[in-house]
């Protein structure tokens, strides 16, 4: 059974609709990636499970009760937020620990899982210095520490890798994959299609506040009817009849230019084909790429805009 519920959620500002009757659920040891253009409604989805925000109308639900009902359910869930919420005149160790103690942590409880989340986060020799000292990367990570010091059974994240080093985000999805690995429900908001791939049993699509898809990565790329596509430099433009009767093979009107041409083929095994196909008709080809249907792929099919495509407020 899911742990969360989130049934026909939605939220207003004025007289526009942030959610439009949301609805989805996560499972325990379950990681949901949460995509969408920015101003899709992503982070206020987010505040709504953390109780930030209350909702217009519609439940959250977790274990069948309610957060925003229940104070003592609120324990079950961790924010990472966007924003680094973080004192920088504190170290490492006094923010996870502060935010131990307002979780409900004990003080002795709050020192030992302090140091556990340090330690999770790759930041036990950096403990005591001053978080303003650290990195961006780091105070990430410590930010991350803060969400998980209390072990909660729901991990709400938001963005949690922005302007990370290659290390710090390397031990940040090694961690959010421990963590599914241990049980927690995890819902993760982000706009690096990589990392959704990488850690998502499946992706929520979210357009103008409503849930456009709900489906595994390799669904949600299958469903759109994406394809393989191999973009072409040569010398000089080739004559259509020199790839047009290739079973399998359409070229898209409006992506080239002179010397440029993008096609759209079934599979990659046509490739080779191709290249023989120009070689024949005496093309000089100078350069090709191949690009794999992905999910930024699938959210342009599906929506007809693009993930990172602005929202007007």
């Amino acid at each position: 059974m899911p742990i969360l519920e989130v049934s026909d959620v939605v939220k207003r500002y004025g007289t526009r609709r942030a959610l439009d009757r949301l609805h989805f659920t996560v499972r325990s040891g379950e990681v949901v990636g949460l995509l969408g253009p920015n101003g899709a409604g992503k982070t206020t989805a987010l505040s709504i499970l953390a109780t930030v925000l209350a909702p217009d109308s519609g439940r959250v639900a977790i274990d069948g009760r309610s957060p925003h009902e229940d104070r003592r359910v609120r324990r079950h869930i961790g924010l990472v937020p966007q924003s680094l919420a973080l004192y920088p005149t504190l170290s490492p160790a006094q923010n996870v620990a502060y935010f131990g103690r307002m979780q409900g942590l004990s003080r002795s409880e709050a020192v030992s899982a302090t140091a556990e989340a340090l330690d999770a986060v790759g930041l036990t020799e950096r403990a005591h210095d001053a978080t303003r000292t650290l990195s961006g990367g780091m105070q990430r990570r410590v930010n991350l520490a803060c969400g998980i010091v209390h072990r909660p059974r729901i991990l709400l994240l938001d963005e949690p890798t922005v302007g990370v080093d290659v290390e710090s985000r390397e031990h940040m999805l090694n961690l959010v994959d421990r963590l599914r690995n241990a049980g927690a429900a995890i819902v993760y908001s982000t706009h690096y299609m990589e990392e959704a791939e990488r850690l998502c049993e499946r992706v929520l699509l979210i357009d103008r506040g409503t849930l456009v898809a709900d489906d595994t990565v390799e669904n949600l790329i299958a469903r759109a009817g994406t394809r393989p596509r191999m973009e072409i430099t040569c010398r000089g433009r080739p004559a259509e009849t020199t790839y047009a009767t290739i079973d399998g093979v359409r070229e898209i009107p409006g992506a080239h230019g002179e010397g440029r041409l993008t096609l759209e083929m079934e599979s990659l095994a046509l490739v080779t084909v191709v290249l023989e196909r120009l070689r024949m008709a005496g093309v000089i080809v100078l350069d090709f790429s191949l690009h794999s249907p992905n999910l930024a792929d699938a959210f342009l099919a599906l929506t007809g805009r693009r993930l990172r495509e602005l929202v007007a407020a």
